[in-house]
């Protein structure tokens, strides 16, 4: 299955890489992000590994936990998107 980035993605992960440079941690912002893409990966073989989001209820709207993110992507027929990553305590609101 072939694994995408959205837009929306995308944003959130340069919105956590902004916020560790203004912390001025941007080291511990880039291996997050490497965490959240690695952890990310294993959807490429396991597309169903992530547990349906509980907003929704939705088999083809799974998430994985990279705690404190929330890494929530889309299944559709050979294409996954990944479309939000959001910190665990947020309700999901999709664009």
């Amino acid at each position: 299955m072939q694994v995408v980035l959205a837009e929306s993605a995308l944003e959130d992960l340069q919105a956590i890489l902004d916020w560790y440079q203004q912390e001025k941690v941007p080291d511990v912002g880039q291996r997050l992000v490497d965490d959240i893409l690695n952890q990310a990966g294993q959807i490429e073989g396991h597309p169903m590994s992530g547990r349906m989001v509980p907003e929704f209820q939705n088999p083809k709207l799974r998430e994985l936990i990279r705690p404190p993110f929330r890494i929530v992507y889309l299944l559709e027929d050979d294409v996954c998107s990944i479309v939000r990553v959001w910190r665990s305590e947020r309700l999901l609101r999709l664009p």
